[in-house]
C-alpha cells in the first residue's frame, strides 16, 4: 500500500510534468511565459529526488564515508542539478531530462497506485489464481515498457545538446561561466554509470571524426579536435565509484 511519502514523491513527479508542459507550450509557440513555470517544475524535482536519496542514503552523516557514498549516488547528483537549475537563470532544454524521466515515473505510480484504485481488475488468468490487472493498466505497462529505452537514449542525447548550449551561452555571457564546469562533471559521472550516456558520447564523437577526418578539412581544426579528445580523456579518466543496480527515481 502507498505510504504518504511515496504520495508526495508522485505528487513531485505531476508538479513537475505539468509545470514543464505549460513551460514548453508557451515556448513552442511563441508566446511569454512566467519563469515561475520554469521554477516551479525543479521545485517538483527537488521535492522528489530529496524524498528517494533520504529513503535510499538514511540521515545525513557528518563523515567522508556518508558523503562518498551519496556523490556517487545517481538520484544525489540529479538532486544537485535540479537545485542548480532551479537557482540558475532558465534554460528550456535543461528542462527535457527530467520531464521525460518524471513522465515515466507518473506514468508508473498511475498504473501502479491510482489504477488499481479506480478500474476493477482482470479475471484470474488461472482457476483461483491472483486476478489480473485492467486492461488499460496493462497496455500502460506495456507502453511504458516498450519505450523506456528510447527515451533514456533521448534523454542522454539531450544531456549532450545541453553542454553545448551552455558551453555556447558561457562564450557569449548568456549563462554562467560556471555552468559548463559544473555540468561537464556531471557528464563525467553519467558516463561511468549509463550505458545510454555511453552510446550517445560514441555516437557523437564518430560523427565529429567522420567530419574532421574528411579531406579538405583545415588541418587546424583536425589539431583542436585531437587536443580537445586528449584532454577530456586524461580529465575523464579516473576510475569512479561503480553504482551497484543505483535507478533515478
Amino acid at each position: 500500500m502507498a505510504t504518504t511519502q511515496h504520495y508526495m514523491w508522485a505528487a513531485g513527479h505531476f508538479i513537475l510534468l505539468l509545470a514543464s508542459l505549460r513551460y514548453f507550450l508557451a515556448v513552442v509557440m511563441f508566446r511569454g511565459v512566467s519563469p515561475w513555470w520554469y521554477k516551479l517544475s525543479f521545485l517538483g524535482a527537488i521535492a522528489s529526488y530529496a524524498i528517494v536519496c533520504k529513503k535510499s542514503l538514511g540521515t545525513p552523516q557528518p563523515n567522508l564515508e556518508w558523503l562518498n557514498r551519496a556523490l556517487a549516488d545517481e538520484n544525489v547528483q540529479y538532486l544537485l542539478l535540479a537545485f542548480f537549475w532551479w537557482t540558475s537563470k532558465p534554460i528550456t532544454l535543461a528542462l527535457v531530462p527530467f520531464a521525460i524521466f518524471s513522465l515515466f515515473h507518473a506514468l508508473t505510480f498511475t498504473r501502479t497506485t491510482l489504477m488499481s484504485q479506480f478500474l476493477p481488475p482482470g479475471p484470474p488468468a488461472t482457476a483461483g489464481g491472483p486476478p489480473t490487472p485492467h486492461p488499460l493498466a496493462k497496455k500502460l505497462q506495456l507502453w511504458v515498457k516498450a519505450n523506456y529505452d528510447t527515451a533514456m537514449k533521448a534523454v542522454a542525447f539531450t544531456e549532450l545538446l545541453i553542454m553545448l548550449r551552455i558551453t555556447l551561452g558561457a562564450l557569449t555571457f548568456q549563462n554562467s561561466l560556471l555552468s559548463p564546469l559544473i555540468y561537464a562533471h556531471f557528464l563525467r559521472t553519467r558516463y561511468y554509470q549509463s550505458k545510454f550516456t555511453q552510446n550517445a558520447i560514441a555516437v557523437v564523437t564518430a560523427r565529429v571524426e567522420d567530419y574532421v577526418r574528411k579531406p579538405g578539412v583545415p588541418p587546424m581544426v583536425v589539431m583542436v579536435w585531437d587536443k580537445f579528445k586528449m584532454i577530456t580523456s586524461r580529465w575523464a579518466g579516473s576510475v569512479l565509484a561503480p553504482q551497484n543496480g543505483a535507478r533515478r527515481q
